[in-house]
């Protein structure tokens, strides 16, 4: 049987597509590749209705209860890059120009010592090459993707937000004239930073676990250990592990930059966590109630 692959965007024509019970999205949108009625699958959006939800590519045409005839509205995505590269571009770029300010300060600020670099800066930088050092090993390592790619132009925009963010926190930690907090700030803010640091990789470690190599499948996070006790209270737990990582490091350095990106981070991964929580709710109807998104008992 044949079903109609219109525009999303005009209703216009695109392609007639034999398939049978059986065949998948995935297998429309290579069929739509193959009559060059379309670019490669990954840049491509097929829904059932304009403005309906996206269709997954393991989803077929029984499952969809598709019939002869029956119409599947195509969207193009526009270029795509695979969500490895992103992150490993997002995070590498942090770990190069912290420690490139760090190590080169004359760069920056003219004829320096650098022998005479106050302790806490010293470890500010070691905290940030461990964090985003932490980030490159997750994402070739830990991460599983549900998603192989995202639109090109997220690169720009991600890399912009954490690279010029690095550049501003560095120039103020390293700066010639900052001054140190008091050892009690240090040490309460670099508790905070390890602690939560270690929390956020058990998380990202818990959450792997849930997907077997190779699949998509989705299963209700659950409390393995101590730091992933926090399932409890909240479905993300890897971002209040993340924003309690950035406080620790704001205290630790007593610096105003740092606290902005702590502010900045805890308002996006807010947004995301709100929208995995309703997700999550949405799919598991057996889902824990007394759970909140990201802060235990309040968001």
């Amino acid at each position: 049987m044949e079903i109609v692959i219109r525009s999303a965007k005009s209703s216009m024509l695109i392609a007639n597509v034999n398939v049978n019970a059986n065949t998948t999205i995935g297998e429309i949108k290579k069929k739509l590749y193959d009559l060059g009625k379309a670019p490669y699958a990954a840049r491509q959006n097929l829904k059932l209705d304009v403005k309906g939800i996206t269709l997954s590519d393991s989803e077929t045409v029984k499952s969809l209860s598709l019939k002869a005839g029956s119409i599947l509205y195509y969207k193009d995505l526009g270029p795509q890059i695979g969500w490895k590269t992103v992150f490993l571009m997002e995070y590498a770029g942090p770990l190069i120009v912290y420690l490139w300010l760090y190590q080169r300060p004359w760069l920056f600020y003219g004829n320096v010592e650098t022998d005479n670099y106050h302790y806490v800066v010293n470890f500010a930088a070691g905290c940030w090459t461990v964090h985003y050092a932490k980030r490159l090993y997750e994402t070739l390592f830990v991460h599983r993707f549900s998603h192989a790619t995202m639109p090109l132009r997220n690169l720009f925009k991600n890399c912009s937000y954490y690279w010029l963010f690095t550049m501003y926190v560095a120039y103020h930690v390293n700066h010639p004239l900052y001054t140190a907090p008091c050892w009690g700030k240090f040490y309460t803010g670099a508790a905070v930073f390890a602690l939560c640091e270690l929390g956020n990789l058990c998380v990202h470690l818990a959450l792997r676990d849930l997907r077997p190599p190779g699949t998509t499948v989705r299963k209700i996070p659950m409390p393995t250990n101590l730091f992933t006790g926090l399932f409890r209270y909240v479905s993300c737990p890897n971002y209040t592990y993340e924003i309690g990582s950035w406080i620790g490091f704001t205290v630790m350095t007593s610096c105003l930059p740092a606290g902005l990106f702590a502010i900045a981070g805890a308002y996006q991964m807010a947004v995301w966590a709100l929208g995995k929580h309703k997700a999550y709710k949405k799919e598991f109807p057996s889902y824990p109630k007394n759970r909140k998104a990201i802060i235990p008992f309040i968001l």
